[in-house]
């Protein structure tokens, strides 16, 4: 669908200038789109989680390039503990620049490289407001993919094989 502002008079095309040339902090999204976003995120997050508890997650791929993401992860995050992440890790000017620039990156590479996900802050833990945080999906990726491939995500699956025996006695 096309978009025209043909039909505009020069009042309202004004109108639209002025919005268009305000600062994007001055506008919010609308409840439902933030809504849909929210449940887009933790249909997500429903699925990754049932994946990494019920399988072996070393052996488990989430995108085609897997060892590129690591391997840049690693390069440029060395000493990234991805088993205990603190939001500085992810929040201060230095660390969101430092992780833009990786994202970038893969744009073009990785599918809605920069759409927005929730991320487990600490590897044994599930989904839950206090232990998730926002990210971008190359963040998640990079950060699961090495949690995956270093071990860390393993309990998952122990947990999940320790309830279901307590269960069944």
């Amino acid at each position: 669908m096309a978009f025209s502002m043909s039909g505009l008079n020069s009042s309202e095309l004004q109108s639209v200038g002025a919005s268009l040339s305000q600062d994007a902090e001055n506008y919010g999204n609308s409840k439902d789109v933030e809504l849909r976003w929210a449940m887009k995120a933790m249909d997500h997050a429903t699925v990754h989680y049932n994946l990494i508890s019920s399988v072996d997650a070393s052996r488990l791929r989430l995108t085609k390039i897997d060892d590129k993401i690591y391997k840049q992860f690693r390069e440029e995050f060395p000493d990234f503990d991805v088993a205990n992440i603190k939001e500085d890790d992810l929040k201060t000017p230095e660390a969101k620049q430092k992780w833009r620039n990786f994202c970038e990156s893969f744009k073009g590479e990785v599918e809605d490289y920069n759409m927005g996900t929730l991320l487990r802050l600490r590897c044994e833990d599930d989904y839950s407001p206090e232990t998730t945080t926002f990210s971008v999906r190359t963040q998640f990726l990079a950060i699961e993919i090495a949690r995956n491939k270093e071990g860390h995500n393993s309990i998952l699956l122990k947990k999940e094989k320790e309830k279901k025996q307590q269960g069944q006695t």
